[in-house]
């Protein structure tokens, strides 16, 4: 029997024709009506996965919220969907709390992050009244202070503190050593004095503790590890200052099974672990079960993404490597250039086929670079006019893509009982040059 091809996720199949189904629906035939390159988003999967995060945390923690990470993938169809299932957003910049507001999202459901918020955009965030400002630093907490008198408001404020923890993942990607650039460390000292300068700020509630170690995060006990630092730095705070915020934040961070030597991670698992690793260790030190909030991103979405493109040249340098080149690449998706990262590919139309060839699935843009993925097992036969899928595209594709080499960005066609809708629009030549004078 011709071994049949890796698929990597729940939502994918193979139709009795050999060809690849997402969420039931047939590839070949979408790529045909939408064009490529096509970013596809199976909307039942992304539902259910907001609800198994949902069912999760509220099995576990008496007080907790779930926070979509939305710079995973930001457009206003998803912010009406996340709300519709109860999950609150994460933004880390205006452009992606304009398209929440515009979306109609509850501004006392969303929460700004980031690193170095300007002036404009802690105006915007105070002026829309959202739920929290994550302050990363004493100069941030100075500013939002200062905003918020003007404006005559109290901006609930939660802080982001660095609580030293490695979480073993891509450098690029991780966020909670102490020499990070996100947030106060704990270990100089300079967390607990940003704590102080909060509790003296009057138009900024502290309602919360927030840190975030990472992404791509495997290891079951990193926010175990994570959630001690945290409940002890709690500890320590309400024994010097006799306070104790009602929110502690462990932010995002599982990681998704991208190809087949990536770990399956059984999230609801995990959530029970770290409930009861907390509930434990508060027993253990005298605190009170604070409010859990966790902010999946990846986790939420990636699983529920596919890209497909149209193969165009396949070129084989005798003794060396075949390249198969399709007609989209780093613009679309950035991460293999950016992080080396690993992805699952096959051929739509010839998903049945035996995947005997190893080549490099490359990109359309003038980078050496431009590599979608190296070392892929695709059928002998592919040849131009295939259509290559990517698989797990739902996470930092569309939402890390550019216009270089000026290439319009792809459309996100979303997939729902059985039937497609268009939720973004692809981008024309027209709209390439129409912000040029």
């Amino acid at each position: 029997m011709k071994p049949q091809p890796q698929l990597i996720c729940e939502n994918l199949s193979i139709s009795a024709e050999g060809r690849l189904l997402f969420a039931g629906q047939d590839t070949v035939l979408l790529a045909e009506t939408y064009g490529t390159p096509l970013y596809l988003l199976d909307e039942d999967q992304l539902r259910a996965n907001c609800r198994m995060y949902r069912r999760a945390m509220a099995a576990n923690f008496a007080a907790c919220e779930v926070l979509y990470a939305a710079k995973a993938n930001m457009f206003s169809g998803i912010c009406r969907i996340i709300e519709e299932e109860g999950v609150c957003l994460d933004v880390v910049s205006s452009g992606e709390l304009y398209t929440a507001l515009n979306a109609k999202f509850p501004p006392a459901r969303i929460y700004m992050n980031g690193n170095n918020k300007t002036d404009d955009d802690l105006r915007y965030a105070i002026g829309s009244r959202i739920g929290g400002i994550v302050v990363d630093s004493t100069e941030e907490l100075l500013a939002a202070e200062r905003i918020a008198a003007e404006l005559g408001v109290e901006q609930p404020i939660l802080l982001r503190l660095t609580p030293g923890i490695d979480p073993h993942t891509y450098a690029a990607v991780a966020t909670g050593q102490v020499d990070s650039k996100f947030g106060v460390p704990m270990e100089t000292g300079q967390a607990a004095e940003l704590v102080r300068l909060a509790l003296a700020q009057p138009h900024l509630p502290l309602i919360g503790y927030h840190c975030h170690v990472g992404s791509m995060v495997f290891d079951e006990d990193v926010f175990e590890r994570s959630a001690a630092v945290m409940l002890d730095f709690m500890l320590a705070m309400r024994e010097e200052l006799g306070f104790v915020p009602r929110i502690l934040d462990l932010g995002g961070g599982y990681g998704v099974r991208y190809v087949a030597s990536d770990a399956a991670i059984d999230i609801e698992a995990r959530i029970g672990e770290l409930a009861a690793f907390i509930k434990a260790h508060c027993g253990q030190i005298g605190l009170d079960v604070p409010e859990i909030n966790l902010e999946p991103g990846r986790s939420l979405v990636a699983n529920a993404g596919l890209t497909l493109y149209t193969v165009g040249a396949v070129k084989t340098v005798p003794g060396f490597r075949t390249y198969v080149s399709v007609d989209g690449g780093m613009t679309d998706n950035p991460r293999y250039a950016l992080y080396g990262s690993s992805y699952t590919c096959l051929l739509a139309n010839k998903a049945a086929e035996e995947a005997s060839l190893t080549c490099d699935l490359v990109g359309r843009c003038c980078e050496s670079g431009d590599v979608v993925q190296p070392s892929v097992a695709l059928p002998q036969s592919v040849c131009r006019g295939d259509i290559a899928a990517v698989c797990i595209t739902g996470a930092y594709n569309y939402s890390m893509a550019s216009n270089y080499n000026r290439l319009p960005r792809p459309p996100i066609v979303m997939l729902r009982d059985g039937e497609s809708y268009v939720a973004v629009e692809r981008e024309s030549f027209a709209d390439l040059c129409r912000l040029d004078k």
